[in-house]
């Protein structure tokens, strides 16, 4: 994994550089000398968080009938409200 540091400069230069340079590893961009960003490919950025699929890829996913779920069922009663 390579480490690239650009100053915001170079960055607004030349942002296609910026991104070829983070699919082979982060690119730190730097304000007046110091670290203020980073930039990451879509592939590291949800390695790093972990991210996970939406709700409707999980429900869809293969085997899924193949696992017993049976909640228990839930009665909720509505009664009025006491304001003294």
């Amino acid at each position: 994994m390579a480490i690239t540091t650009l100053s915001s400069r170079e960055l607004n230069q030349d942002v296609s550089r910026a991104k070829k340079a983070s699919k082979n590893g982060p690119v730190f961009i730097t304000d007046r000398g110091k670290l203020a960003h980073v930039l990451l490919s879509i592939e590291e950025y949800q390695l790093l968080t972990k991210q996970r699929r939406n709700i409707a890829d999980a429900l869809a996913m293969p085997g899924l009938a193949e696992i017993a779920f049976e909640p228990q069922r839930v009665h909720i009663e509505v009664r009025a409200a006491d304001f003294s």
